[in-house]
């Protein structure tokens, strides 16, 4: 471990704690599941900070029984000396005072990330409770703050072993800020896992003490750091060669890691992150990393006559076609584009990727002929489907009436033209789409019956995309275009609705859909417009009255309360073909009675996602088989 200073005087004030309470919104994003959890990832970056230096290898992330959550790091502790500036402890500086932290110069830290130094306070302020304890010099100081508020002094609650050191931070979010207080396990434990990947040789345990059947406990550790990353995220994909392709340099104060790794998929999965902190929307750095595969696997085709000297270059999409990558560079001080680091800004970081994957992955290609030809030989591939592609999609881009562009002939569109108060369902079969035409509010409701199972898009590249008859369907009466040629300004209908039967058939084609807006619509998703249609398992007819019940549950509660005898009359839909129009209109179509399933994301989790359609789309028999066993153990039945 290092020995660096890190004091009482390394705590930086900026600014005073005001309005986070009032404005939660500005630091964490939202008050929604995400913001919940956001609380746990700003605490525990503060702990891999301390990794990051040098000064931890163990941090401990526990949900207790009351849904708090308790963080321990074995790093060197905040600082429990006076700050000279603030004249109180400089922990009570770190989490009553916003822009307070060792992260703004003075030695504290070299690199980090968190929240631009305002983490520990947002969480504090946003919390019903917090406390801590650090064990410094055979001491543990302990203080305890209510909604931001310091409830005692610092003080000592007793004697620690000699030579232990480190933070445990407890907290409970407030419940009168955030709309969701329940902590989802599998979503903390996505992010600790990516965490760990990130920082080579930092163990991570995670631990659920809510389960009446038991504490779910997973320790996360990864000797091979970014490079186990890429084999991790290429489980469910057949790597195109053994190899994973390492890079690591420094330049102008940038330390740089790159792993990557083709497979035989279509779809490139490239992550970038900057000081541990998952940059969604690219950057400098990602800029660098492209620049540098595209010109170096261009200058190879040609000098080894894999392209000839009238091709064209290959561009970087079919370079990319297939590729698992990640980005992970350390630097002092980033620029980000957001409070929520979405977007890195430092040019230097341009510069710095670009030269150490250049000269090490042109290197690389000359010692192993057989791979680089491998990879050559699936872009050139690439570059001609995509071209292929270009003519198919200029067919396909939505125009305005007076281009002469029509929407799809099957489509019964809506009369209201405003997107906000227009939904189209995507309805599976013509007997369905028959019924929910009839069944319609014609001014805000449209329909658009697919004749079977779309196009696996996980398996095809965009030629074949393009040319499917059903995905152009979509493409045109959504009005966006997709992939490159995206544009959410142009969408018709503000709700896509999936409406698809309730058994396994229905769930297939609508994972299909699913991966489909995933791969090549993802703002659909992230903005919140597209649904899954929940249409009822059971019809309960008694006395001429009618009950609907949408799970086995329900419709043991209905009988329970009814009465279970030779009047029920019981009917299990096979299909939404099976209901007439009033029936399908009263259980899944009347926005008055109906049950919607918003389809959301967490970027956070980004590339668990992507390994989930991977998983559950790809070739490969056994990791679905897997995924199936595991999670149907947690499944109470298997309708969407």
């Amino acid at each position: 471990m290092g020995t660096e200073e890190y004091g009482a005087d390394q705590i930086q004030i900026l600014e005073g704690l005001e309005a986070v309470r009032k404005r939660s919104g500005m630091y964490i994003d939202n008050t929604s599941s995400s913001g919940l959890h956001h609380l746990v990832y700003e605490i525990v970056d503060n702990a891999v900070d301390e990794a990051l230096g040098g000064y931890c290898d163990t941090i401990d992330v526990t949900i207790n029984s009351d849904n708090s959550i308790t963080v321990i790091d074995n790093g060197r502790g905040i600082p429990v000396g006076i700050n000279q500036k603030a004249g109180i402890p400089a922990v009570e500086v770190v989490f009553t005072v916003l822009h307070a932290g060792g992260k703004f110069g003075g030695g504290g830290y070299k690199v980090s990330g968190g929240l631009h130094g305002v983490g520990a306070s947002v969480v504090n302020a946003l919390s019903e409770w917090l406390e801590v304890d650090i064990y410094s010099e055979g001491k543990i100081y302990n203080q305890r703050y209510e909604r931001g508020h310091v409830c005692y002094p610092l003080k000592v609650t007793g004697e620690c072993e000699a030579g232990k050191t480190g933070t445990k931070i407890s907290f409970l979010p407030d419940k009168t800020i955030f709309e969701e207080t329940v902590f989802d396990y599998n979503v903390l434990k996505q992010r600790l896992r990516e965490i760990a990947f990130l920082t080579q040789k930092l163990k991570i345990v995670l631990r659920d003490m809510r389960p009446e059947d038991g504490i779910v406990e997973k320790s996360f550790y990864y000797e091979g750091g970014i490079r186990e990353f890429v084999t991790y995220l290429n489980k469910s994909k057949t790597p195109l060669y053994e190899d994973v392709l390492y890079f690591e340099g420094s330049k102008d104060n940038v330390y740089v890691e790159v792993a990557m790794q083709h497979n035989d998929s279509y779809t490139e999965s490239t992550y970038s992150f900057v000081n541990n902190i998952n940059t969604h929307e690219g950057g400098t750095h990602l800029i660098g990393f492209r620049n540098a595969i595209t010109k170096t696997f261009n200058d190879y085709a040609r000098s080894a006559k894999l392209l000839k000297d009238s091709e064209a270059n290959l561009n970087g999409d079919d370079i990319r076609e297939g590729l698992t990558a990640i980005i992970s560079i350390k630097i002092e001080e980033p620029q980000f584009g957001g409070q929520t680091k979405r977007k890195l800004g430092n040019s230097e970081a341009r510069g710095a990727v670009d030269s150490v994957v250049s000269e090490q992955l042109t290197y690389y290609l000359e010692q192993n002929p057989s791979v680089a030809k491998l990879i050559c030989e699936k872009s050139i591939l690439a570059q001609r489907a995509r071209e292929a592609a270009r003519k198919a999609r200029d067919l396909t881009r939505r125009k305005t009436a007076l281009d002469g562009m029509t929407l799809p002939g099957k489509l019964a569109d809506c009369s209201d033209k405003n997107p906000d108060n227009c939904e189209i369902f995507i309805v599976e079969g013509d007997s369905a789409g028959g019924s929910a035409k009839t069944a319609r509010s014609r001014a805000t409701q449209a329909i658009l019956p697919l004749r079977g199972k779309i196009l696996n898009v996980e398996k095809a590249r965009l030629d074949k995309i393009y040319g499917n008859a059903e995905i152009k369907a979509m493409i045109t009466a959504f009005g966006t275009g997709i992939h490159d040629d995206f544009d959410i300004t142009k969408l018709r209908y503000g709700k896509i609705i999936i409406m698809t039967d309730a058994d396994v058939d229905g769930a297939h084609i609508a994972t299909l859909m699913l991966t489909f807006l995933y791969r090549f619509m993802p703002e659909l998703i992230k903005q919140g417009h597209v649904y899954l249609a929940k249409p009822p398992l059971y019809k309960l007819e008694k006395n001429k009255k009618i009950w609907y019940a949408y799970s086995d549950e329900e419709l043991a509660a209905i009988l329970n309360e009814v009465g279970r005898d030779q009047n029920n009359k019981i009917q299990r839909y096979k299909g939404l073909g099976e209901m007439d129009a009033d029936q399908l209109w009263d259980t899944t179509m009347d926005p008055e009675k109906r049950i919607l399933l918003k389809v959301s994301m967490d970027e956070e989790a980004e590339s668990e996602i992507d390994l989930t359609f991977t998983t559950l789309m790809g070739d490969k028999v056994e990791p679905r088989r897997e995924f199936i066993e595991a999670n149907a153990r947690n499944a109470k039945n298997l309708d969407i």
